[in-house]
């Protein structure tokens, strides 16, 4: 497995080619991440799949669901409450195939 990528000192960023991309909130429990993960991934294959279709936007719509669920997008995770803060990590997200 390979190493995990470069933090900035105040671990809000993580650092992939010199580029900084928010970092998933480290508060959110170990399953949960990895079952957002999962969502996450499920979510991109199903945008390389639409990929120029109608379905293409419900697709990257599942994306962004899930990267906010993961603290990626949204209102920073630093900026919110411990409460909103599990709200969102626990907060339904669709996965690709389900009636949304």
């Amino acid at each position: 497995m390979s190493e995990p990528p470069e933090r900035t000192p105040d671990g809000r960023y993580v650092v992939i080619k010199g580029r900084r991309w928010r970092a998933t909130d480290p508060a959110i429990p170990e399953v949960r991440r990895a079952e957002l993960t999962t969502i996450l991934m499920a979510w991109r294959r199903d945008v390389r799949r639409t990929k120029g279709t109608g379905e293409e936007s419900v697709s990257r719509a599942g994306v962004q669901a899930a990267k906010v669920a993961l603290g990626e997008r949204g209102t920073p995770w630093w900026e919110q409450s411990d409460e909103q803060r599990r709200a969102r990590w626990e907060a339904g997200v669709p996965v690709p195939g389900s009636e949304t």
